[in-house]
């Protein structure tokens, strides 16, 4: 079998296939968002009784609703507009993540992945040495790149080259909005509220670690080549895994054609397979792979 790059193997399906790839649904989105979300709910009210312990794990609940946000930027978990939009700015809230400024910037990663002049998930490049992988692993950099985004776009200072002149206002308002939100939870806080930081706030930090291990295994260490089956990593990994981060682990196949749903994506990796590029067999072996090349001194991004 001869092997093909996206393009070609998107454009060899059929019109039925097609149909059904990309055919949108509210029904497999909601029941996945009921799970999802009725886990965080358990999992506060354990830490409310006490079991300390679940906070690590309630963290990776709430950090992971990352790879939903992202799905509602391509508006695909669910068939309904609004619920796309709802729960984008759920996800984005509970994130510190606002959701029209992260559609721009990810739509400018779709269009350019793994492009070192154009990618905009590049423009802090992956670590290169064992400070700036364990730096990048305890998360501490992106909460503080959020706060700083948000603060930005709040005062009007947004300049990214990737958000059109139109989207400003809209980006600005959203920001602006956020803050207001935190503010009143900090109030909320001090006023008695604390278990706000034990079931979202030191939740959400403690679970960041899991995400970062989970999101360098997409785009680090593959070639800056315009094939997505080349540029972008698809893992085999659990079943637990692919329904936490909504299937995102095969990412080749989201970037290969970003308008199949989630709950179509183990469809199209039928498709797929045999064309991959850069796969790897669960996240401890991609890490593997990285501590290899940090202890010999590579000296290159991940």
């Amino acid at each position: 079998m001869a092997v093909m790059d996206h393009k070609q193997i998107v454009a060899g399906l059929g019109e039925g296939e097609r149909r059904a790839l990309t055919r949108l649904s509210d029904g497999p989105g909601l029941v996945h968002l009921a799970l999802h979300l009725g886990a965080i709910l358990l999992g506060a009210a354990l830490i409310l009784h006490g079991w300390w312990w679940v906070m690590p794990l309630q963290g990776v609940l709430i950090v992971f609703l990352f790879t939903l946000l992202h799905e509602t930027v391509h508006q695909t978990p669910f068939a309904s507009r609004w619920l796309n939009v709802w729960v984008g700015r759920l996800c984005g809230v509970l994130l510190a993540l606002p959701p029209e400024w992260f559609r721009h910037f990810h739509l400018a990663h779709h269009r350019f992945t793994n492009d070192p002049e154009r990618d905009p998930e590049l423009t802090e490049p992956k670590p290169a040495t064992w400070r700036g992988y364990l730096a990048y692993l305890s998360g501490l950099p992106t909460w503080a790149g959020h706060v700083r985004t948000l603060f930005r776009n709040a005062r009007g200072l947004c300049n990214d080259s990737f958000v059109p002149a139109r989207a400003l206002p809209r980006v600005r308002r959203e920001a602006r909005v956020f803050l207001a939100l935190y503010a009143l939870v900090a109030i909320a806080v001090v006023m008695g509220a604390h278990w706000i930081v034990q079931v979202w706030l030191l939740s959400a930090l403690l679970g960041q670690p899991v995400l970062r291990l989970y999101l360098l295994a997409e785009h680090g260490r593959c070639p800056p080549v315009a094939n997505m089956l080349e540029n972008t990593r698809t893992t085999f990994t659990t079943w637990a895994v692919r329904k936490l981060a909504w299937n995102m682990p095969y990412h080749a196949e989201h970037h290969a054609y970003p308008t199949v749903p989630f709950h179509q994506l183990p469809a199209f990796h039928t498709h797929t397979r045999p064309h991959l590029k850069v796969v790897e067999r669960g996240y401890h072996r991609f890490h593997r792979r990285v501590i290899r090349a940090l202890a010999v001194g590579e000296g290159k991004p991940l």
